[in-house]
């Protein structure tokens, strides 16, 4: 089966640290591809200053360019609320993919909050990937109580056997301090640059326009 890596954000805009954390996990995980879950919004964050959902797919698409990385809305289309109903849909409709769900350690530090947790860690492999400064939030985390006990190698995934779940698998690599907060500090008149076209989902292969942008509907 074909092994794809998820990695859900909002990649408002994505940057280079996106794509070296999923060439990292893609290594170390010996996946064949990582797909980025273009989030058409997250309840976790604020929804001032999400750039339209067409200009976040354009950048993730720029960033992923020359890479085994595919930027995609396909939330959008699939029109899921929640993660755990994203990773069962994308299952559904990809049965023969064996998919690992990616996460900073930021996440996991709050992943006690996002609906039905432990269902979604029971979906499918989880990969966590260091983050600086949030290593201690995610070690202290109730979700990590949980998970601590379904740890694995990264090797594991190598074999079939190591695509049961739970199971939990810890990446360390580099910390890489780039973030989409200090982008837009930068260049706060980027999503401008990626608009005015359509542009063409890299998985579905449908069109997403600017008007595909419902902010903040979809939690986590």
């Amino acid at each position: 089966m074909k092994r794809v890596g998820l990695l859900g954000g909002s990649f408002n805009p994505a940057h280079g640290g996106h794509r070296r954390i999923s060439l990292f996990a893609l290594n170390a995980l010996g996946l064949d591809e990582v797909w980025w879950l273009v989030s058409p919004g997250n309840p976790l964050k604020p929804g001032a200053g999400m750039a339209p959902l067409a200009a976040r797919l354009a950048s993730a698409q720029a960033a992923a360019r020359g890479a085994p990385i595919r930027a995609t809305a396909i939330e959008h289309e699939l029109g899921t609320v929640y993660t755990l109903d994203t990773l069962r849909a994308l299952k559904r409709r990809y049965p023969r993919i064996a998919f690992v769900w990616l996460m900073g350690a930021d996440n996991l530090a709050q992943f006690h909050k996002w609906k039905n947790w432990r269902a979604i860690a029971r979906t499918m492999p989880i990969a966590v990937i260091a983050r600086p400064s949030y290593d201690g939030d995610a070690a202290a985390s109730p979700a990590m109580a949980w998970l601590r006990r379904y740890r694995v190698p990264p090797a594991s995934l190598q074999h079939r056997a190591g695509w049961s779940t739970p199971a939990l698998i810890s990446l360390r690599f580099d910390p890489d301090p780039r973030s989409a907060t200090a982008v837009r500090r930068r260049d706060p008149d980027w999503a401008k640059r990626h608009l005015g076209r359509p542009i063409r989902d890299s998985v579905t292969h449908r069109l997403v326009t600017a008007a595909a942008h419902p902010p903040g509907a979809d939690p986590a």
